[in-house]
């Protein structure tokens, strides 16, 4: 069955925001310095404990955010006030530098979990579902590249095919469990997987507020920044898996490439 028109452009704008490059653009624009400069700053031993702080925040945001949501689908998201309370949570980080992170990202990692379970339930998704729960989840791996990429790994529909595995392991946890407890180690290895490409997107994110310029101003709107990335890649996201089940996975798959082609022509 052929896409209606409308039905193509929704996919045509899903493609263009979940292939954008991610939050640096974006945030280099607003520092108007090269995101590496701040990168360069942070302390040596950040890099091996980005994975940690991350993996924590996605496990308590997963347990505060997705367990106690109401399933109401198809109700519109309150996406402004998501940001209000990311926003606060940047001047926060802002202020106190990379020493907060380990309090600001939890919370604000819960905020956002949130506005993509509630764009989920605007796209008719269940919040009961426990596939919808880890679709959520997956969101914090899009629009951004894992180091372990190359150029080819990094497309929507690539990202999704290496979590397929994991996130049908999780489901079965799920359903009866919840994230953090102990005995689940699907659950565990979805999240170290999510936490992968989360965390190169948080790196920028704290790099951004290590310049000292920043201030508490400047962590506010670069954690609006944040949001709206995420937020937009939940939008294409659960956009997608809507025209999925009017369709077929196959169908949507198989569009979605010709229109990149297209567009990359």
């Amino acid at each position: 069955m052929d896409l209606t028109q409308a039905h193509r452009q929704e996919l045509l704008s899903a493609m263009q925001i979940l292939e954008n490059p991610g939050i640096a653009a974006k945030i280099t624009n607003f520092v108007g310095t090269p995101i590496e400069k701040g990168i360069a700053m942070l302390p040596e031993s950040w890099n091996d404990k980005i994975g940690e702080v991350t993996q924590n925040a996605l496990l308590k945001a997963a347990n505060a955010a997705i367990f106690t949501i109401s399933d109401r689908p198809n109700e519109a998201p309150s996406n402004w006030w998501h940001k209000i309370g990311v926003a606060v949570t940047g001047g926060v980080g802002g202020f106190f530098g990379i020493a907060a992170l380990v309090i600001e990202l939890p919370v604000s990692t819960t905020i956002m979990l949130r506005s993509i379970a509630a764009i989920a339930r605007a796209e008719g998704e269940s919040i009961n579902d426990p596939e919808t729960k880890l679709a959520c989840l997956e969101v914090f791996a899009l629009g951004g590249k894992s180091k372990y990429d190359n150029a080819a790994e990094s497309g929507y529909f690539v990202v999704r095919s290496a979590l397929a595995k994991s996130i049908a392991e999780a489901a079965q946890f799920v359903a009866t469990r919840t994230l953090a407890e102990e005995g689940s180690p699907a659950l565990i290895r979805f999240i170290v997987k999510i936490a992968e490409r989360f965390s190169i997107q948080v790196t920028e994110k704290v790099a951004a507020q290590t310049i000292p310029a920043i201030g508490a101003a400047g962590g506010i709107i670069v954690n609006t920044l944040f949001i709206d990335h995420f937020q937009d890649m939940a939008k294409g996201h659960f956009t997608i898996r809507r025209l999925e089940k009017l369709y077929g996975k196959e169908a949507i798959k198989t569009t979605y490439e010709e229109m990149m082609k297209i567009g990359l022509s």
